[in-house]
């Protein structure tokens, strides 16, 4: 009779009896949201929003199928002001939503570019990178070409050295 069954059921009845009281509660609150809580001198203008905004939620319901016949008109026009050669481009583009297949490939194409485009510009880097290198490695060699000649006796050509020197105080100003 009044076992550990019954007690449960009881418990259940309360907990939804207490959300029922909740709800009552929560609705109350909203309903009053809109009107009991503006200052008295801006209340006229929130109900006038309330209303407009009620009015438009109302036109949208009855012109829903008048809206159906605009588009589709609005459709005929669009493909009758196109060429031939742009129809399937403009149907496709503005009036038919895209399948995940068509969403997938535009998105694998998008990466595809990126990649191409960062590959391209590693590219053009590596190049530049090398050919700094090889500037950088040829002025090098001529300074050490001036640099390490010798006299007949094996003394080092200092004339050429005081040269290079001035040729390199001359650049720098």
């Amino acid at each position: 009779g009044r076992g550990f069954a019954f007690r449960r059921k009881q418990k259940i009845e309360r907990q939804y009896r207490k959300l029922l009281k909740k709800g009552r509660k929560v609705h109350s609150q909203q309903d009053n949201q809109f009107t009991d809580t503006y200052p008295e001198h801006l209340k006229h203008l929130y109900l006038a929003e309330e209303e407009r905004l009620k009015e438009e939620r109302l036109k949208k319901r009855h012109t829903a199928p008048d809206d159906s016949v605009l588009s589709e008109e609005k459709l005929h026009k669009a493909v009758d002001t196109c060429t031939f050669s742009h129809r399937s481009v403009m149907t496709e583009g503005k009036f038919k939503k895209k399948t995940s297949n068509q969403k997938a490939k535009e998105e694998y194409e998008k990466i595809k570019a990126e990649r191409a485009r960062k590959k391209e510009e590693a590219e053009k880097r590596k190049q530049q990178r090398e050919a700094a290198q090889r500037l950088y490695k040829q002025k090098k060699m001529e300074a050490y070409k001036i640099l390490s000649k010798k006299t007949k006796r094996g003394q080092p050509n200092l004339n050429l050295q005081m040269e290079f020197l001035l040729q390199k105080i001359q650049q720098n100003t």
